[in-house]
């Protein structure tokens, strides 16, 4: 089961972007996003810590969840307000974290 799969069992509905600037392209588009889930290591021309910190500039309500199974991220190496979670994970636990930071913005 991928991450997208483990999102949607959660009840999240799951918007896919190939890479960083696919992921802005439709949050200028989709208003109604309200969380980012981005591995530290993508492809494009920017990754996955650059995307965060476009996020946060440009919207700064939208909540993100960087993961990384290479990567060890502390405090300021992400955004402020954004949380990591680091691979493998589990469904239960991608699913606890995404419902955790969108209840955060009820």
């Amino acid at each position: 089961m991928d991450a997208t799969d483990m999102i949607r069992s959660g009840g999240f509905e799951v918007v896919e972007a190939k890479d960083a600037d696919e992921a802005i392209e439709i949050l200028e588009h989709r208003p109604d996003i309200t969380v980012i889930f981005t591995d530290v290591h993508m492809p494009g021309s920017m990754d996955g810590l650059k995307l965060a910190a476009a996020v946060r500039g440009r919207w700064p309500p939208i909540k993100i969840v960087a993961t990384s199974g290479r990567a060890n991220l502390g405090a300021d190496d992400l955004p402020s307000g954004s949380r990591f979670l680091r691979k493998p994970y589990s469904a239960r636990e991608i699913v606890s974290m995404l419902r955790e930071v969108t209840s955060d913005s009820l």
